[in-house]
């Protein structure tokens, strides 16, 4: 590697190098930072590394977890959260839509999918379990005859894709309440629940992976408290 120009410190040129791979998406959400390996890649000591994670930590872009690491943080985190929000109706209605027309076949189909997702909790890997997730919900959700409906899923699916790589990499015991969650589904559309069960049932899913992160967040990032005090009238 060539060495950085002169008057550029080591840890300003792991700073740099990391803060644009994170802009660009090469790091994304989730992505565990290795110190070793980006100081190898840069031709440093994990000194000036350490001391550019931090600085990206204190700007809000990476989270350091002990036991887990630093990993780039969720972005637009507001924005996350109102996309989560307006696809856990949209799409809870899209599954209690799709249901009577979901065929015993779609059933297994889902179900292998969700064998799969299981298999993974044992190495997970939270890229590959996103992606499964999609193609579990896309079979409980692409029947959907209102193509209104269908369009805001699709479009708060790629939403989430923009935002995120996978919740599952700042909260993995979520992982494990999905697919049971999931399973718990199936067995609605196969008993035949109504469509307000079924839909109530979707909904509570996704608003499910939506509070494990935000008390993730809230408590790697705690907001300060309030002033208890009265304020005294001019």
């Amino acid at each position: 590697m060539t060495l950085p120009p002169t008057g550029v410190s080591k840890s300003q040129l792991a700073y740099h190098w990391i803060k644009a791979r994170i802009s660009d998406g090469t790091f994304t959400p989730g992505y565990r930072l290795v110190l070793g390996a980006i100081g190898k890649d840069l031709g440093v000591s994990v000194v000036p590394v350490r001391e550019a994670i931090r600085r990206l930590e204190a700007e809000g872009l990476v989270t350091f977890e002990r036991n887990v690491g630093a990993q780039v943080a969720m972005l637009e985190e507001t924005e996350y959260l109102y996309t989560m929000q307006t696809l856990s109706v949209v799409e809870g209605v899209a599954t209690a839509l799709s249901a009577p027309f979901i065929t015993t076949a779609d059933i297994e189909r889902a179900r292998t999918v969700n064998q799969a997702m299981i298999v993974s909790l044992e190495d997970l890997n939270p890229h590959r379990f996103t992606e499964l997730n999609l193609e579990f919900h896309s079979i409980l959700f692409e029947s959907c005859p209102n193509p209104h409906i269908l369009d805001l899923v699709h479009r708060g699916w790629n939403r989430m894709k923009v935002l995120r790589d996978s919740t599952f990499s700042f909260v993995p015991g979520r992982a494990r309440d999905s697919v049971a969650e999931h399973d718990n589904l199936l067995q609605l559309i196969e008993a035949g629940a109504d469509a307000l069960t079924l839909e109530l049932a979707a909904r509570a899913h996704r608003t499910g992976t939506l509070d494990a992160f935000l008390a993730y967040q809230k408590s790697h990032h705690p907001q300060p408290a309030s002033d208890p005090s009265p304020r005294k009238r001019a």
